[in-house]
């Protein structure tokens, strides 16, 4: 069979890495991917030349192309209806609706649904406009909140604010200067809670949930958790912080609640199931919800992921996911280091040669998933912010993290860098 994976970042690329492995695919198209999809040796990826917002191309492509699987990668083309398109077509396409991508794309509505469904969360007040929000700053007690602005904004649309001072400053950038465009026409304010963050991920068709091993992923640019907020610097899988007791809370508690408050709302739920979870002193607490494979969470898990990933996938899109035995994990864990480019979260240069890439892929249990990257002149060359997710395998976390750093040593470009503690947590 032919499948197509839509998008052209790290994590896109470690599902058409995945996918290529199964014995009942041909054929893996990606649209648009990147140098790294681009060159999979002895696999059946290969590229095309169709953005991953461009969904009538995609559709043509598709037809014209006898696809039969269609992966949607990022959150976008989601919240845009790709997923509606290709089924109204008559081909099958892994990821939630437009209706049912609300849940990732408008934090006003997955904050008001987690209310809804009684699921644990921070406190929070929504607002339409910069005015209500200064206001409600103003008049009640300086103490450290959280400001996101509704929409998508890659990432970087949540602001961590330690003050009054902070907060109104974030509200301006939000819904003031729209500095995240139409995603700032909404936001909430929400109390900062304190803990620590884990992301658990579970495939569902509606009715039956398939949970994957927690990771943590770790969103400030620099060590020490510091810094402005990123797409994701770095992941790893599993965690020790999410006990066996913690995951059956979420299940019971978050992920189950969740897929029938949606079938209620009318938006029934088929593909990925990400919740960010806050880990209190008071319990589990939701910050939010993804409708797609996190990225760079989705590179370890796919790391060790043994089962055939295109069962699953079609298994969900058909509504039988019942049938589907349970996924099967190397029980060995996995870290992603993100490599980035200089300035990366704000701007940055692109079109520097990458060297070293062939040195990182002989370390056994080493696998460079690129994101950020293009070919030029038959070079690999960087072409975004976070370049490369270098993943590795160990017998223990520390195993895995030193793995994972030797492979990083082995690649340069002018202004690269780095997070160097992923995973640190897990060891203290």
């Amino acid at each position: 069979m032919k499948v197509l994976v839509v998008g052209g970042g790290g994590r896109e690329h470690a599902l058409a890495w995945k996918i290529g492995q199964s014995p009942r695919v041909d054929q893996v198209f990606v649209a648009p991917g990147n140098a790294g999809t681009s060159t999979e040796d002895d696999s059946p990826v290969m590229n095309v030349a169709i953005s991953d917002h461009d969904i009538p191309a995609q559709l043509e492509f598709a037809k014209q192309n006898n696809i039969r699987l269609v992966v949607i990668g990022p959150e976008a083309p989601l919240a845009a209806g790709a997923a509606d398109a290709f089924s109204e077509a008559g081909i099958p396409a892994f990821g939630p609706s437009k209706l049912a991508s609300e849940l990732e794309a408008s934090k006003v509505f997955c904050k008001n649904l987690l209310r809804h469904a009684d699921i644990p969360t921070a406190e929070f007040q929504t607002f339409h406009d910069c005015k209500g929000a200064v206001q409600y700053l103003t008049d009640r007690e300086d103490v450290p909140v959280v400001v996101k602005a509704d929409g998508l904004a890659a990432g970087k649309g949540v602001i961590v604010c330690n003050n009054r001072e902070e907060a109104l400053a974030a509200v301006n950038r939000i819904a003031g200067n729209r500095e995240f465009g139409e995603a700032g026409s909404q936001l909430v304010v929400e109390e900062r809670l304190v803990g620590q963050e884990a992301s658990i991920l579970a495939i569902t068709d509606g009715q039956t949930i398939l949970t994957m091993p927690a990771a943590q992923d770790h969103k400030p640019a620099f060590d020490g958790d510091r810094g402005p907020n990123t797409g994701g610097m770095g992941a790893y899988s599993p965690t020790p912080l999410v006990t066996e007791q913690i995951m059956r809370s979420v299940e019971e508690k978050v992920l189950v609640p969740t897929v029938h408050q949606m079938k209620r709302s009318r938006r029934p739920f088929r593909g990925v199931l990400y919740a960010g979870l806050m880990i209190t002193k008071q319990g589990l607490k939701v910050l939010e919800y993804n409708v797609r494979f996190g990225d760079p969470e989705c590179q370890p898990l796919m790391m060790r992921l043994q089962s055939d990933l295109v069962d699953v996938l079609e298994a969900t899109v058909e509504g039988r996911l019942d049938e589907v035995a349970p996924m099967q994990w190397d029980p060995r864990p996995s870290i992603c280091v993100v490599m980035a480019s200089e300035g990366y979260p704000g701007s940055y240069d692109k079109g520097h040669a990458i060297r070293g890439l062939d040195e990182a892929a002989k370390l056994p249990d080493v696998k460079v998933f690129h994101a950020g990257t293009a070919t030029q002149d038959g070079q690999v060359v960087t072409n975004g912010g976070r370049v490369l997710g270098v993943t590795a395998l160990g017998d223990t976390i520390s195993a895995a993290k030193l793995q994972a750093y030797t492979a990083v040593k082995c690649i340069r470009w002018n202004g690269a860098w780095c997070r160097k503690d992923i995973s640190d947590k897990a060891l203290l």
